[in-house]
């Protein structure tokens, strides 16, 4: 449909007058920085990198943090916080702000009057700087044995020009009254007190005039080193970067009055998301104290995290002086408590904080944690994880490592060593990691350690889906000779093979009764670490037409424990009882003959003991497995010799006259053509 140009004219109208209500609505122009940096700056902060000592912690939970949530939290819960606070080391405790509610002046009553307070433990309770607010909180913390009463007014430019329409002196009048009318009360009221004051809304505060209200308030209270005061500095709004507010802190550490009296304290908000760096920085820039939340909890975008303020210390070497040692259940009564949510990615308290599911990650990490087995006595230094998780209370296994379709062999592998105390070979893991990777993505979901065993072991120690080994009988001759009973589709058969050992000797049964050629290239075992100390675990990988197969034995009897591994790898091989047919039970029992009776036997023997003839037998023989009579004799003959040069100080004449060669020529002659080199050769080889 096309439009006429009126119409057109109109429409193009509206799209800009919409156009232009989008830009006035998302529009810059209207901000412009809102903070105030010092006239004199020193930047003296800069020069340290790091906190060297941890500062005196003030918990706000009880008052700060509870007036943020949606619904505060009742007497009992604040009791059962407070009792938190105190047992994670808290030695400062801001309870709340009892004149505002019914709640807050019970519970600060109640903690006094029970005495719930631990000696070396303050109460702080908050007060604005009005008269009968401060004189209800004084009732409040009657007969403490130590509380703070933490005065404050809004200092900022726009709260003098829109809230309190009062001038600078005026402001700072309101701070003098209210310093002078904490020391009355506190000479009048029984109990134990110090004083706070806090220059509220300090963030949009020209930082001289904030110095100015401090010292006048400093000038009322005369603090010595025997009776020291606090004054807190807020960002009750965060408006500026992190290294301004230090800059400012600098300043006013410089400038106060009493300074050696007064413990300067930092009360950082979250707002720009830098509660952690002003804390950080605003300690390097001179403070003393920080007040704060557990797991940052608080108004709009929260205080500042003391979780992770103290454990960043950690991390460098500092004691904080809190215990985060149990920080599951810290959170989980947090949580109770607060009915907020502790994020996922929360630092140090959130649950994937120290996950990686990551296979590079894992592999990193399950390297690092080796290497620190060797070396426990190096300092803390692991990939990825910049704290020790046990240290928290957390858990290798299930809070570090955790598998999804996302991870590798490193993951897998140490969650089976660390829950299973399977060790797998190296060249096994990246394997078992693509085996585990691929129920996960078909699944779609997290593994947990008991599904991955699951995995493993179907795969790779109960794998016996073409053949199982009933049992096996062993007799020393020239070398091992083995008896192996091989069940499958619900028949067995018996097996005669010799062997360099017993595995060697069951492998040989197991390749003649499947004709099937591989290569055992990976042998260990280990006994396992969990659960069942007294079992062998091994570990078989075999080399079948250019692909590695494995399998798993796990028993008390070392020689089970191989033949079980050996038996799942070779049910691994592809096509195995399908394009490889097994011989038939009367062939087997024909190869078994001659292989018991090596030395001597002939067709006549072969023929008399089977009731065949003599051609039919050497047909058939030639016909099931591939070589004639005599090549089959001198085969088993000559395996045998290979085991006495590998395994015997025998002389090569001993040696041939033991498997059945009278002429030591013959026999050389016999043995080169097969091997392509001499007995002393093929002995000085395999030594």
């Amino acid at each position: 449909m096309m439009l006429g140009a009126a119409a057109k004219h109109s429409f193009d109208a509206n799209i800009m007058t919409i156009y232009s209500e989008v830009q006035t609505m998302y529009n810059n122009s209207k901000y412009q920085i809102q903070y105030f940096m010092p006239e004199n700056p020193s930047y003296d902060w800069v020069k340290q990198d790091h906190i060297t000592k941890a500062p005196i912690w003030c918990s706000v939970d009880l008052r700060d943090g509870n007036q943020a949530l949606i619904e505060p939290m009742s007497l009992d819960e604040k009791l059962e916080f407070f009792e938190m606070l105190v047992r994670i080391g808290f030695k400062e405790i801001e309870i709340g702000f009892p004149a505002a509610s019914e709640t807050e002046y019970r519970f600060a009553r109640t903690l006094i009057e029970r005495n719930m307070v631990p000696p070396d433990v303050k109460l702080q309770v908050l007060t604005q700087a009005r008269d009968h607010i401060i004189r209800k909180t004084f009732e409040a913390v009657e007969g403490a044995p130590h509380a703070i009463v933490h005065l404050y007014n809004s200092t900022s430019v726009a709260q003098r020009e829109q809230v309190f329409r009062k001038d600078k002196a005026e402001i700072k009048q309101i701070a003098i009254d209210g310093a002078k009318l904490l020391k009355e009360l506190a000479d009048e009221t029984k109990g134990n007190f110090s004083f706070e004051y806090s220059p509220e809304s300090f963030p949009g505060t020209e930082v001289e005039y904030a110095i100015e209200v401090c010292n006048a308030v400093l000038d009322i209270w005369q603090p010595d080193k025997s009776n020291p005061v606090i004054i807190n500095i807020p960002t009750t709004v965060e408006n500026a970067m992190p290294h301004v507010f230090a800059t400012q802190v600098e300043a006013i550490h410089k400038n106060l009055k009493f300074r050696d009296a007064v413990v300067l304290s930092l009360h950082p908000h979250n707002d720009r998301g830098c509660g952690i760096s002003d804390a950080e920085l605003g300690l390097l820039a001179g403070a003393d104290r920080i007040e704060g939340t557990l797991f940052g909890n608080g108004e709009r975008t929260g205080n500042v995290d003391i979780v992770t303020l103290a454990m960043n210390m950690y991390t460098h070497g500092v004691d904080s002086g809190l215990d985060f040692s149990n920080i599951t259940e810290i959170g989980e009564t947090y949580e109770r408590l607060t009915r907020m949510r502790i994020h996922e990615r929360q630092p140090y308290g959130g649950q994937l904080v120290f996950t990686a599911f990551s296979g590079s990650h894992q592999d990193a990490i399950s390297k690092g944690f080796a290497w620190r087995d060797a070396h426990p006595n190096k300092p803390w230094c692991v990939p990825y994880l910049p704290v020790d998780p046990h240290d928290l209370g957390r858990e290798y296994d299930g809070d570090v490592i955790r598998i999804n379709s996302q991870s590798g062999k490193g993951g897998v592998s140490y969650i089976l060593k660390e829950n299973y105390g399977l060790q797998l070979p190296k060249e096994m893991q990246e394997e078992v990691g693509y085996t585990v990777k691929d129920v996960s993505d078909r699944e779609h979901s997290e593994l947990s350690p008991s599904r991955i065993y699951q995995i493993f072991k179907e795969k790779y120690i109960e794998n016996n889906k073409v053949f199982s080994i009933s049992e096996c009988h062993f007799s020393q001759v020239d070398g091992i000779l083995a008896k192996v009973g091989i069940c499958m589709d619900g028949k067995e058969v018996v097996v005669a093979a010799n062997g360099n050992g017993r595995l060697d000797a069951v492998s040989n049964a197991i390749k003649s009764w499947f004709d099937v050629s591989y290569e055992l290239t990976i042998y260990e075992e280990h006994a396992l670490s969990r659960g069942s100390s007294s079992k062998a675990c091994t570990y078989v990988g075999i080399s079948c037409r250019g692909k590695r197969y494995w399998g798993v034995g796990v028993d008390e009897d070392i020689i089970k424990s191989s033949i079980n591994a050996l038996t799942v790898a070779v049910n691994q091989i592809e096509g195995l009882g399908g394009g490889h047919r097994e011989k038939e039970i009367r062939m087997t029992e024909i190869m078994n003959y001659i292989q018991e009776n090596y030395l001597t036997v002939t067709l006549d023997d072969l023929a008399h003991e089977f009731f065949l003839s003599k051609p039919y037998l050497s047909k058939y023989i030639k016909e099931k497995s591939g070589s004639t009579f005599s090549d089959n004799v001198q085969k088993i003959r000559l395996k045998k010799a290979c085991t006495l040069l590998k395994n015997s100080d025998m002389n090569v004449d001993k040696v041939a006259e033991s498997v059945g060669y009278p002429s030591i020529e013959h026999f050389n002659r016999h043995f080169k053509r097969r091997y392509n080199m001499t007995p002393a050769q093929y002995r000085n080889s395999n030594r």
